[in-house]
């Protein structure tokens, strides 16, 4: 549970892979039926926006209380390592097809010019079992042999781009650069990016994307500047009881302090976290804000490609259609 409120572990997919192992602890204490559900309250209430931690928690809890105490162990980590194995499948399926709409974009430059592309937050390898959402596309791009540079947005206040997403970029050869959250518009203005692939931490049945604090505002930009906007994600990322995401979806707030401070490393490498603010002025943080999807040209799922918008969603998973 802290790991999950603290953030120790984060991104919609892997919090709810993280949710699942924490059933699977669960059980390894305690069998008994009321202990189960404590703690899959307990994990529900760690977070309140990203849906995956339901999904997840929706998926264990009910299959453990219908075996005997004796089963549930083998149960749960069955489940749990079934959970993350589909992550892993999802997320490169994802992969793939965002890979389609990375070299069709690629096509129309010369050899040498890379297709820049925007991405928001962290949608890597770090928030996902393995492969990431966003990324994904992006690093099968560069497996592929596409000449992609990717625009990092540093993402406060948390600054998971500048710290997570540069990282993973840099680790697997990627070329990028990180820039400041307000300056993507600009290069947008200037024909400097040619789409932008974000996460999703929640995304409504209707195609309205929760995603982390800002990535509406450069939905907005792509909008004005005619830059395609995409956001990745698996289907259990989709709420399938939500419409309306800014009126429905919940937004989570967190600890001034996220804003008011900054941590990073000193000349030696140390970890060091110092005041960025004045002392005595408060600071809210809504960590998450929601994109309409008149925005969205597209959702990138592990079953293909859609328009943000239920129809179309639904089409991909008619599964969901109620009957």
């Amino acid at each position: 549970v802290a790991a999950i409120a603290d953030m120790v572990v984060r991104g919609a997919p892997l919090i709810g892979a993280t949710a699942a192992c924490g059933m699977l602890l669960a059980v390894n204490e305690d069998t008994a039926d009321q202990h189960l559900r404590s703690a899959a309250n307990a994990l529900l209430a760690a977070r309140p926006t990203a849906v995956n931690l339901r999904w997840a928690l929706e998926r264990m809890l009910p299959a453990l209380l219908n075996v005997p105490a004796a089963e549930r162990f083998d149960t749960a980590r069955r489940l749990a390592q079934q959970i993350c194995d589909e992550d892993v499948a999802n997320n490169s399926a994802i992969g793939d097809h965002g890979l389609q709409i990375l070299q069709q974009m690629a096509a129309r430059f010369e050899p040498d010019r890379p297709l820049n592309v925007l991405t928001h937050c962290n949608a890597g390898w770090l928030a996902t079992v393995d492969w990431g959402t966003a990324l994904a596309p992006i690093f099968k791009a560069h497996n592929a042999g596409t000449a992609i540079h990717v625009w990092v947005d540093e993402t406060r206040p948390r600054n998971q781009g500048a710290s997570l997403t540069a990282w993973e970029l840099n680790a697997h050869g990627v070329p990028h650069t990180v820039i400041a959250d307000n300056a993507g518009g600009h290069l947008m203005q200037h024909g400097q990016v040619d789409l932008c692939i974000v996460g999703s931490d929640r995304t409504t049945r209707c195609g309205d994307v929760c995603n982390k604090i800002g990535t509406y505002l450069k939905a907005l930009a792509a909008y004005d500047n005619e830059v395609p906007f995409y956001a990745a994600l698996p289907s259990s990322t989709i709420d399938w009881t939500l419409c309306e995401g800014v009126s429905e979806i919940p937004i989570e707030e967190r600890a001034a302090e996220e804003v008011t401070h900054i941590t990073g490393s000193d000349a030696d490498n140390r970890s060091v976290r110092v005041r960025v603010t004045p002392q005595g002025s408060p600071a809210a943080n809504p960590a998450f804000d929601v994109t309409p999807r008149r925005f969205i040209s597209g959702i990138i799922t592990e079953r293909g490609v859609c328009a943000a918008s239920e129809a179309a969603l639904l089409a991909l998973y008619p599964e969901q259609v109620e009957h």
